[in-house]
């Protein structure tokens, strides 16, 4: 793809060379996001952040993300505050909010909303979540986690095993990295779910139509007994009709120290979209895992910073120019005390 102008929609518009250019470009952006170093390459730039959903990590990195590479973000956030509750159209919404930005980040509550917005903008447009469909910067930042919990292994993508874990039928994120698994050779695929929460067949198709083996299955322990990657997700109550539903599949499948030493290979990468339900009838990942060394949620959440910085230096074709607006730190830096 022409990352230049481009908007980031789906994982379907990605083929492995753009994800190869992108994660070099993640790589390139860490002296930055570490804050050893500052640019200014987007400086006077603005980010306008469209959050109609609840979010935390999305909007707050995405606003970061464009913090550090020296541009502002203006931010409108939830549905009741937005000239949508007043009947606005997407398509208005978009052509006011595109003349005051210079590139956009939206969530919505409804699939394919954001493809729809971007219809109507003039700058490009970037998918923080559309309902239950898609969340593309997210898959691709968890296949970076993927990528460097393997590569410290000797390992690559290509043969990966991995089962995802919990709410598959509304968990947009393991959707979209269902779409990007489908980019790479013999992966194993163990979908562990209620038969009610199941991943939906178009995804199932996909893999299977890229040669990969994907078994399904409402059983935990076997299913992460030989897997480098357990990647669980919370039950996604927000997409129920009746949220008393969710509470018929909350804590089913709960991940703790003993489960883990029991049934995972010693260096199974533990990996989750976050927030994880730490509420005691959930418990998806227990607390007692915080000091496993192979719980990667932290890492993962750190990863979004560089990959959404990637995103945009490439979207708006500043990439060969983020080094030649760099500075040093002047500030204290604790993260160099915490290595």
């Amino acid at each position: 793809m022409n990352f230049t102008g481009a908007h980031i929609l789906s994982i379907e518009q990605f083929e492995r060379a753009d994800i190869e250019v992108l994660f070099g470009t993640a790589d390139n952006m860490e002296p930055y996001a570490q804050r050893r170093r500052i640019t200014r390459v987007l400086e006077g730039a603005i980010l306008g952040n469209m959050f109609f959903e609840a979010s935390t990590r999305t909007r707050i990195s995405f606003g970061s993300a464009f913090n550090l590479l020296g541009g502002d973000v203006r931010e409108s956030v939830g549905m009741d505050s937005s000239s949508l509750i007043k009947g606005e159209s997407l398509q208005d919404t978009a052509r006011v909010l595109s003349g005051f930005s210079d590139v956009i980040c939206m969530r919505h509550p409804e699939p394919g909303s954001v493809a729809q917005f971007a219809s109507a903008s003039r700058v490009p447009v970037m998918n923080g979540g559309d309902g239950s469909n898609e969340h593309p910067s997210q898959a691709l930042l968890d296949l970076y986690t993927i990528a460097k919990e393997l590569q410290g292994r000797g390992r690559g993508i290509d043969g990966l095993r991995i089962a995802m874990v919990g709410d598959l039928k509304f968990g947009r994120t393991v959707h979209s990295l269902c779409k990007l698994l489908s980019l790479y050779q013999n992966v194993q695929l163990t979908l562990v779910s209620p038969v009610e929460l199941a991943m939906p067949e178009k995804y199932i198709e996909c893999l299977r139509k890229a040669g990969h083996q994907v078994v399904i299955t409402d059983q935990l322990e076997a299913s992460i007994a030989h897997v480098d990657i357990v990647y669980s997700t919370r039950i996604q109550e927000e997409r129920f009709s009746d949220r008393a539903q969710a509470d018929l599949y909350r804590g089913r499948f709960r991940l703790n120290q003993a489960i883990y030493t029991e049934h995972c290979e010693p260096n199974t990468v533990i990996m989750h979209p976050l927030p994880r339900d730490s509420r005691v009838e959930a418990n998806e990942l227990d607390t007692d895992l915080d000091t496993n060394p192979n719980l990667a949620i932290f890492r993962q959440a750190d990863n979004g910073l560089l990959v959404r910085m990637a995103l945009f230096v490439l979207v708006l074709d500043v990439a060969h120019l983020v080094d030649r607006h760099a500075k040093d730190v002047p500030w204290h830096n604790s993260r160099d005390l915490a290595k």
